[in-house]
């Protein structure tokens, strides 16, 4: 298969990323439906939810050995078409049990798409040496953005779910076609030899994570946790506790979301010109502090300000953690989206339950110190160095007429 050129690769790679958000999007904006029809509680729906996250995160072990057996490229056209195929069913299940199930597996396929396509980003930035990652997670914000739009477009025309789900399914179909032709193809396995006694012991033997992918889940999980708790409790906060009406409070999230993907959509610029690991230290510096202030001062200007801050800050941290996982194997990789994935699920409910002991301003405080965590173990995180125009020039190329690479 021929190496497509950089800019077919990254608008390909892009459409899975467009595709898992729109995915998500789609069927959890008809919650409110799938609740009416299939009569169930607020506790029902919560632990629906919960059963796509539990899936993704125990997905862990199968994605790491479908990576090795597929590649990213293979698994994410699979997973995908698995995604299309859960979207289906979710329009037609007909009682709760077999709703869990099938959310369930949306969660398992939602686990390998994720690490396959983020395999694939990080596969983009070392193969033509260029950054591209947080563009790409740009364009999962931008997928649950049109997912938002086509579920309001939909529902005023009718309320039938399987009939906005067919025409969900066909945008699918249409982002997946767009994607495959142009996805990176993995690297050649190396030739098999025969192992030797110690390497048969130990393959019998499961080994521990490294402390360093450890680490890297580690800022994965705060992160992550900074970023879903924002999504969930920035609302509730302007309302409850800051005491901004009705028609304010809604504009928490939408100031997150909206300078989240302003900053994604720059940040690869960010880390040509100051590198990674600069860019993940001040920009979670950055959402501890203006978080924190914003608590202290109180008031709404301050409180959305406040917020402004978080999502400039955060929107490169989970795009850099990846790429840095990435470059530790496909194991490390699946290991940190895995830790990702149970912070963005986890998170909410431990700010829930710090808010219900000592209040939602305490609740908050807690995402500025995951924020402020995040900073702290990046420091350790060894990140990837690049050059830029700016900083440092590339080495002069000898006057020869057959030059083929320079190290």
């Amino acid at each position: 298969m021929p190496t497509p050129s950089f800019s077919r690769a990254k608008w390909s790679i892009a459409a899975l990323f467009c595709f898992l958000g729109f995915q998500y999007g789609t069927w959890v904006s008809r919650l409110p439906a799938l609740k009416t029809r299939l009569d169930l509680g607020a506790g029902e729906v919560g632990l629906l939810l919960m059963a796509c996250g539990a899936g993704a995160a125990a997905a862990f072990p199968l994605v790491a050995v479908l990576m090795r057996r597929l590649g990213s490229r293979t698994l994410s056209l699979a997973s995908a078409l698995a995604l299309i195929v859960v979207l289906a069913a979710l329009s037609v299940v007909p009682n709760y049990p077999l709703a869990l199930l099938a959310v369930c597996a949306d969660g398992v396929a939602v686990g390998c798409l994720n690490v396959a396509m983020n395999a694939q980003g990080a596969a983009l930035e070392s193969s033509y040496d260029r950054t591209a990652m947080s563009q790409l997670h740009a364009t999962f914000s931008a997928g649950l953005l049109t997912a938002a739009l086509l579920t309001s477009g939909v529902t005023s025309l009718t309320q039938s779910v399987p009939a906005h789900f067919t025409a969900a399914g066909a945008v699918l179909l249409v982002l997946l076609i767009c994607a495959r032709r142009g996805l990176l193809p993995d690297a050649p396995a190396p030739a098999e030899t025969a192992p030797t006694a110690t390497e048969r012991q130990g393959t019998r033997r499961w080994s521990l994570p490294s402390g360093l992918t450890l680490l890297m889940g580690a800022a994965m999980t705060f992160g992550t946790i900074t970023e879903g708790a924002m999504n969930d409790w920035s609302t509730l906060y302007l309302k409850d506790t800051v005491k901004a009406s009705s028609t304010v409070a809604p504009l928490g999230i939408a100031v997150v979301s909206a300078t989240m993907l302003l900053a994604r959509a720059c940040a690869d610029r960010w880390r040509d010109r100051w590198g990674d690991g600069p860019v993940v230290r001040a920009g979670s510096a950055l959402a501890a502090v203006g978080l924190g202030l914003a608590l202290l001062t109180g008031g709404v200007p301050a409180t959305l300000l406040g917020f402004a801050c978080v999502g400039l800050g955060a929107a490169a941290i989970t795009p850099c953690v990846y790429v840095a996982a990435a470059e530790r194997g496909s194991d490390a990789l699946s290991l940190v989206a895995a830790m990702g994935t149970t912070g963005l699920l986890a998170g909410p409910a431990l700010i829930g339950f710090v808010a219900t002991a000592g209040g939602l301003t305490l609740g908050m405080a807690l995402v500025a110190a995951s924020a402020l965590a995040v900073t702290a173990t990046a420091i350790w995180i060894p990140w990837n160095i690049r050059r830029s125009p700016e900083r440092e020039p590339l080495p002069a190329v000898p006057d020869h007429k057959d030059v083929t690479t320079l190290h």
